[in-house]
């Protein structure tokens, strides 16, 4: 399978890329940067907004899927988020609807649900509640994703991804930590998952103390083998964990981050 994508050369890019071609995958890079030293795929340095410069990615090769990463990775004013959420993924629908490219899989965020209270876990049909600006950039470009497969038959995969670190440090952590190699598994199965139509998963490790359900995850095909409770006894306590419990979302939940939606000069 050829897959674009998006954001490679950011956190997550830098470790999917090299997943993806183990798996035997191809690989192509689209980042507003230049190609990373040492990252040996076809690379194209465009903006995601820029639906004329998406198009002109689809027109040079043949693909086959698009993992989407590209966004600003923390809070932004409402037309911050929405620009680099929602118009990005939607500068990418339209090209893959013009170039018939099937399937897209996208970095969504555990922040869709963020404001949702810490009780039992999390399920793909709880009401979005998003914490954070980011967060309701993420909810509406889902809902992109679940127009264009309702309205052109595409397959879009939402993954809500957790704490993708490389080990967990936090308390919170232990619930909501994504392991580097089960970031890979996570992609490939809902790249390879027959049929998916639109559909959610929680992208998080398999850890004893989750918060958000992963049986949506595994009925797409996502195995997670790393578990954050095996690093349990590294993480002492911090006077923040009771309020990064309160909600789902953690910090983002927190007065930090409130502010207006609209920026003025």
């Amino acid at each position: 399978m050829r897959v674009l994508v998006t954001g490679a050369a950011g956190s997550i890019g830098r470790v999917l890329v090299p997943g993806l071609l183990a798996a035997g995958h191809e690989v192509v890079g689209l980042d507003i940067v230049p190609v990373p030293e040492g990252a040996d795929v076809p690379w194209h340095t465009a903006d995601c907004t820029d639906p004329d410069a998406v198009d002109a990615v689809f027109a040079a090769q043949p693909l086959d899927a698009v993992v989407h990463l590209a966004g600003h990775p923390d809070e932004l004013d409402l037309a911050g988020s929405l620009t680099s959420h929602v118009v990005t993924t939607a500068a990418l629908l339209d090209a893959m609807v013009a170039h018939g490219v099937p399937r897209l899989v996208y970095a969504s965020s555990n922040h869709a649900v963020g404001r949702t209270p810490r009780a039992d876990r999390v399920g793909v049909d709880t009401r979005p509640r998003p914490d954070t600006f980011y967060g309701v950039g993420k909810v509406a470009a889902e809902a992109v994703m679940s127009l264009y497969a309702d309205r052109y038959g595409l397959d879009a995969v939402a993954c809500r991804i957790g704490s993708f670190l490389p080990r967990p440090t936090t308390a919170r952590h232990l619930s909501t930590w994504l392991s580097h190699d089960d970031c890979v598994r996570m992609v490939e199965a809902a790249l390879t998952t027959q049929a998916p139509g639109f559909a959610v998963l929680y992208g998080i490790s398999a850890n004893t103390d989750a918060w958000w359900d992963l049986e949506p995850g595994r009925a797409l095909g996502y195995a997670p083998q790393d578990d954050a409770a095996a690093y349990a006894d590294e993480i002492g306590p911090r006077p923040e964990d009771p309020a990064e419990a309160a909600y789902v979302g953690g910090p983002f939940a927190g007065e930090e981050f409130w502010r207006p939606a609209l920026s003025r000069p």
